[in-house]
């Protein structure tokens, strides 16, 4: 039975009729934070409440742990370097992965009191690092440890390059949660699952442009239902490929909605990758699953 559901004819186009969904590993209790190293020909990914980040290897299939006991880690990117960049829920903070182990704090805190969880992050073309800071982490034991908040709201943060800066980008969010820039880094889709813990909050994802380091011209792009919207990926085309509770929705850059991959579990997150960056990586609560497509994606960052 096919996975897909073509809601719109253009969707035809970015799905080949004879690929089918397949499991590449399963076991976790929440798998999230999905990123391809195609220079390492594996994919990496977060299982929150076991505290750990697992590793695929694409040529032999086996799963491995990469690390453990890290503070509920949620989602990851890689930065102009290679390195990756994590959300550890646990520990209020997103950190980066040198080459040799050791960790980096990139930010722990903002006008001197403590992050809520860090939860999704991106890397800008020019070094720049954003990341959005829900409280997801914080009310819970179960994906973070409980703790008051410090932070009076939930914000999208933008950290400098250079200076290594904090700054607030978006300060009018229920629960921020997954982003992605435009192939032109123009705009900046980011999504709001306040639904989840507030059924009279939004289950929508918001587009804004991007001037310098200023994020302008807030709209509403696309409401998500059933459940709420959480991570995000873009393809070459521009389409948003979104995470949703009945699988993964498909968005063409007006916003209508294309189709959908139907997935098992509740989606998490998604991630391009592949020799060809045409397979969707998708993690799913206890599964992580994958299906090739008929369109690339954008790589995060260019070049890796």
């Amino acid at each position: 039975m096919s996975c897909y559901e073509i809601l719109d004819p253009r969707f035809a186009d970015l799905i080949d009729p004879v690929a089918f969904l397949e499991t590449i590993h399963t076991g976790n209790r929440w798998a999230e934070g999905p990123v391809y190293f195609a220079d390492m020909r594996c994919l990496v990914w977060s299982d929150i409440p076991n505290d750990r980040i697992l590793k695929w290897d694409e040529e032999t299939g086996a799963v491995s742990l990469l690390r453990g006991h890290v503070a509920n880690p949620n989602g990851s990117t890689r930065d102009r370097h290679g390195r990756l960049v994590t959300c550890m829920q646990g520990e209020r903070r997103v950190v980066r992965t040198e080459w040799d182990g050791s960790i980096t704090v990139l930010a722990d805190a903002y006008d001197g009191r403590r992050l809520n969880s860090p939860n999704d992050v991106v890397v800008k073309s020019d070094g720049s690092i954003w990341f959005t800071d829900p409280n997801y982490g914080i009310i819970s034991d179960y994906v973070g440890r409980k703790d008051i908040q410090e932070q009076p709201a939930c914000h999208v943060y933008r950290i400098d390059p250079a200076a290594g800066t904090l700054t607030i980008v978006a300060d009018d969010f229920a629960m921020p949660n997954g982003l992605a820039f435009s192939p032109d880094e123009k705009q900046l889709y980011v999504a709001d699952s306040g639904y989840l813990t507030d059924r009279s909050a939004p289950h929508h994802v918001r587009l804004f442009d991007v001037e310098n380091d200023r994020l302008i011209n807030s709209r509403v792009f696309a409401d998500i239902s059933p459940g709420i919207p959480d991570g995000l990926r873009v393809d070459i085309a521009g389409n948003l490929w979104v995470s949703a509770w009945d699988g993964v929705q498909a968005h063409h850059p007006d916003g209508t909605l294309l189709g959908k991959i139907r997935v098992p579990e509740m989606v998490a997150n998604v991630a391009f990758g592949g020799p060809r960056n045409n397979r969707l990586f998708i993690t799913a609560t206890t599964s992580v699953y994958a299906v090739f497509l008929n369109i690339r994606g954008l790589r995060y960052p260019f070049g890796f």
